[in-house]
């Protein structure tokens, strides 16, 4: 049993090194006139990326990824990230080479891009941090893939909800491990593991809700020292767009998932305080 658990984590650790590089690459494989350059530096960072996960999943050890033996945390942040790139990268391609399914897409897009650009939405602020100079083709695509993004970011929040209420995460899972799931937070650095906890969640949620709104508004205001950005390159606009709506969505989840680990600690409290009080109590 012990060899083919071994045998089922490599598995397991190379099909996720090549959904990893599947996702970095796949702008680059599906859109038509990427240089030479630009694939070498693309094939590289997704090497370099695989190489990370193999190291991450095949160790017994924590490391940098979070939440790493507590699906399905980190393929619901990896589908939706895989999701948003991939209809990205169709919209970006349907600008090229037009397909049935790129046009499809285009169109939904379109449609949920017009429909969250109202006044202060972050949409609309996205749209406002272009150059004044932006053909009104390009703000178009980039209404249509910030609308699809913000969608499915919105889509994943609901989903994780969703998959918390049913499948009760973590405690289903058995014991949750802090070391190997929370690499970066130490319980023994002082104060109470359940307060830090709920104080992180807070702050992480605040977060999530306010980046999509702070970004394009720290762009606008760097264009004066640094250049306006203006998202021509396809590869640009989709990592940026994507990255825009992805890290808000993960840092959402990340701080409801450490407020459900803060109430499992006070909820198995509570049970240890309930055990010791019947310890005690007269026969």
């Amino acid at each position: 049993m012990g060899q083919k658990a071994v045998i089922s984590r490599l598995a397991a650790t190379l099909v996720r090194a090549f959904l990893v590089i599947l996702l970095i690459a796949m702008p680059s494989l599906m859109l038509p006139g990427v240089s030479p350059d630009s694939a070498q530096i693309v094939a590289l960072v997704a090497l370099f990326a695989a190489v990370l996960v193999i190291i991450e999943y095949a160790s017994a050890y924590p490391g940098l990824i979070e939440f790493r033996d507590a699906p399905p945390f980190n393929r619901v942040r990896f589908a939706s990230l895989f999701i948003t790139v991939l209809l990205l990268t169709l919209v970006t391609q349907g600008v090229y080479e037009p397909s049935t399914l790129s046009s499809f897409v285009t169109a939904v897009g379109a449609l949920i891009g017009h429909a969250i650009d109202f006044p202060y939405s972050p949409v609309r602020l996205v749209v406002l941090m272009l150059p004044e100079n932006t053909s009104i083709e390009h703000i178009t695509l980039v209404r249509t893939a910030a609308g699809i993004s913000y969608l499915v970011s919105l889509l994943t929040l609901a989903a994780f909800l969703i998959i918390l209420r049913i499948q009760g995460w973590p405690s289903r899972n058995g014991s949750f491990n802090v070391w190997v799931n929370l690499p970066t937070f130490d319980p023994t650095a002082g104060g109470d593991v359940v307060e830090r906890l709920e104080r992180d969640a807070r702050f992480n949620i605040a977060l999530g809700f306010l980046l999509p709104f702070l970004t394009p508004a720290v762009i606008k205001a760097a264009a004066s020292s640094f250049g306006a950005m203006s998202l021509e390159n396809p590869q640009t606009l989709i990592w940026t767009v994507a990255a825009w709506a992805f890290l808000p969505a993960s840092l959402f989840m990340r701080g409801i998932a450490m407020g459900r680990i803060a109430s499992m600690i006070q909820q198995k409290r509570r049970e240890a305080n309930a055990d010791a009080d019947g310890e005690f109590l007269p026969a």
